[in-house]
């Protein structure tokens, strides 16, 4: 409506200039467009909107996530290592147990998945990021001071997801979600230290799991945000 208000404006003012300014006065004509250029509606600028910081965050969040894919796999076969037989062997698949249970699983059903929207695909991978990272610093502690690579694998494992949940936390701020609950302190762990390292070992598994689905909905959700070179909105003057 405002580019016709416009071009119906100028039309107006072409029809003034030719009956009211004689021919060859350019300096009149010229002080003539000024003051109809002056007396238009001002076009408000363009600015880019919080869209645009979503999908740079949601980029950004999916690289991270990817690199933590990366990151686990080498960080897995050292720890299965260090748990030993049967905990390394290709086959093993125990049943989870006490403090894994607390994990939210990363399985749920395709369908299911796909019905989800965004706000609940976010929520979901927060809970679970925070869960797991209250049972690394478990691991953690489970690791003997006597392998000091493992353990700073681990430490900038944790680093490193504690910055994906914080990328996280960023997305859903910025597109107006609220923050699930935070999960509480502490672990039960379990006596034995048999299953510990069961509960160490489906850690392991979930993480992989987890980081597997996180990457495929965070290269979802990149794509349903629209670029910011189209996510250019108008400022309220008048508009």
């Amino acid at each position: 409506m405002k580019s016709v208000a416009c071009g119906s404006q100028l039309q107006i003012s072409r029809q003034l200039l030719t009956s009211v300014l004689p021919a060859g006065d350019s300096w009149g004509i010229l002080a003539f467009l000024c003051a109809t250029l002056w007396n238009l509606p001002v076009v408000p600028a363009l600015n880019s909107t919080d869209q645009v910081t979503a999908r740079q965050s949601i980029q950004q969040t999916y690289d991270l996530t990817r690199y933590l894919e990366h990151q686990l796999h080498t960080l897995a076969a050292t720890y299965l290592n260090y748990l030993g037989p049967p905990f390394n062997e290709p086959d093993f698949d125990p049943p989870r147990l006490i403090g894994a249970e607390a994990v939210p699983s990363a399985t749920v059903d395709f369908q299911l998945w796909r019905s989800l929207n965004d706000n609940a695909r976010l929520a979901a991978n927060y809970r679970a990021y925070s869960h797991l990272l209250c049972y690394l610093r478990t691991m953690d502690g489970d690791t003997p001071a006597a392998m000091p690579t493992l353990r700073h694998s681990l430490a900038h494992f944790r680093a490193s997801l504690q910055g994906l949940l914080g990328s996280i936390a960023g997305i859903m701020a910025s597109l107006g979600y609220p923050l699930p609950p935070p999960v509480p302190d502490g672990t039960p762990a379990p006596n034995s230290h048999f299953l510990r390292k069961m509960d160490n070992f489906w850690l392991l598994k979930e993480l992989q799991t987890w980081l597997w689905r996180s990457a495929k909905d965070f290269n979802r959700l990149r794509k349903r945000v629209t670029p910011s070179a189209v996510l250019l909105h108008l400022e309220t003057r008048g508009f």
